[in-house]
């Protein structure tokens, strides 16, 4: 079930893995950095900010940036970011964040994970719409990505 709003993203894959793995691809900031396509500098601690370099074709001139919200072991990892903020010539510092939000949850098989992204009403007009496309688009293949990280990793 992929289902979205005009303010929130949501998007959920069941990975046939154990919590604790899933849970360790996507709170460890080098595996994180794997599957996502990020260089990050350091690991994710709650309040800090923890940032890097994208590494995904035709994005390397992108810093990522976030302040990490929460990190509830095997249950829940958000963390605040300014959604499709890629132009160099673009100071977005006085834009609002969006929430990132990974909840994962034990299954039969495995694990289902969730990821939300709330947030966007907030975003200037003029860019609201294409940041939401993007990460919606993004969301989607990244899901798949975790999933693919964690079934290659076991």
């Amino acid at each position: 079930m992929n289902k979205s709003t005009t303010d929130r993203i949501e998007k959920q894959i069941e990975i046939d893995a154990p919590v604790s793995r899933v849970w360790q691809s996507i709170t460890d900031s080098q595996e994180f950095g794997q599957w996502f396509r990020v260089n990050l500098e350091g690991p994710f601690v709650v309040g800090e900010v923890t940032r890097g370099q994208i590494t995904y074709p035709g994005y390397e001139h992108v810093t990522m940036e976030v302040i990490v919200e929460a990190i509830e072991p095997d249950d829940r990892f958000a963390f605040w970011w300014r959604p499709y903020a890629i132009d160099p010539n673009v100071d977005y510092s006085a834009e609002p964040r969006t929430l990132v939000e990974f909840t994962l949850e034990p299954t039969a098989t495995g694990t289902l994970v969730r990821v939300s992204e709330s947030g966007f009403d907030g975003i200037p007009a003029h860019r609201r719409d294409e940041a939401f496309r993007m990460n919606d688009g993004g969301w989607a293949a990244q899901v798949v990505n975790v999933r693919d990280h964690v079934h290659a990793n076991p």
